[in-house]
């Protein structure tokens, strides 16, 4: 896989559309980004492909992008904080629970999201996501999987919770979080060599500037490699899947006295330490 620190995916000035590595700034806002110029990679390929590599070039910022123009799918885990679980008052899994988002879910890191009219009781849920850079499939117990992460990036597991109702639902979680552009994340794909212990981070959201979720990833009940061997049992995890690795307490939800679901105008923004802050507008 090739070699950067932030790879981001941007339209330039002339409106070519080019992969860059910011280096060591960390992606806070759009606005911070627009006119920043960078390195950039051979136009054509995607990062774990073979002809990916540095151009020797460099490209200004217009509008930044989703990290990936397209995802095979997400593989997403429920109730995998020890304080989610707790606030939901549902006991801690023996394994971890496993749901997917299509395709068609994934939206830019600053792009508006729109509430369909059928998806009612809207929520957010700030998710350490993994992108998958190498087809993984049974690894052995003693094989490192280092060489599958291409890097990490923060999501937004965007959720009808009305859909997710078990009367509705028969307790599946996918229909209600697989609305288009329900999955947002970015900005950039972090490599895991430059964002280090990822159990030394936090994770924040807030909703129009008032802070609903906070956590150390050290709060997770299963780790990443926990994860990516319990997704890949029997089964090919493609170069290029994103996998969201589960909320933090706080959601709206579990809010009191009554839950405080997202409406049209409400600004969600999720930070990850080291990798950035995705911001999304409900409309």
């Amino acid at each position: 896989m090739a070699v950067f620190q932030r790879l981001v995916r941007f339209i330039d000035v002339t409106g070519q559309i080019f992969f860059g590595d910011l280096g060591d700034k960390v992606p806070l806002s759009q606005e911070e980004l627009q006119g920043l110029e960078v390195d950039v990679f051979v136009p054509g390929f995607l990062p774990w492909e073979e002809g990916f590599k540095m151009n020797k070039a460099k490209a200004i910022v217009k509008k930044v992008l989703s990290p990936l123009p397209t995802v095979p799918q997400f593989l997403c885990i429920g109730l995998n904080y020890l304080q989610h679980a707790k606030e939901a008052n549902f006991p801690i899994p023996e394994f971890p629970l496993v749901f997917s988002k299509p395709a068609d879910a994934l939206a830019g890191p600053y792009e508006d999201i729109e509430i369909p009219a059928e998806a009612k009781n809207m929520d957010y849920e700030a998710e350490l996501c993994v992108i998958i850079g190498k087809d993984l499939k049974s690894p052995s117990p003693s094989e490192s999987l280092d060489p599958y992460i291409l890097g990490y990036s923060v999501g937004n597991d965007v959720s009808a919770r009305f859909w997710q109702d078990p009367s509705r639902s028969g307790g599946q979680h996918a229909f209600a979080k697989s609305f288009d552009r329900f999955a947002p994340f970015g900005p950039a794909i972090i490599s895991p060599g430059t964002l280090g212990d990822i159990t030394k981070l936090t994770m924040t959201t807030t909703v129009n500037g008032e802070l609903r979720q906070k956590s150390g990833l050290d709060d997770l009940i299963f780790s990443i490699d926990q994860i990516l061997r319990h997704l890949s049992m029997g089964r090919t995890v493609r170069a290029g899947t994103v996998v969201m690795t589960g909320t933090p307490s706080g959601v709206a939800a579990f809010m009191k006295p009554v839950p405080r679901w997202l409406v049209q105008g409400d600004v969600v923004e999720i930070m990850l330490e080291g990798v950035g802050v995705i911001r999304n507008t409900f409309v």
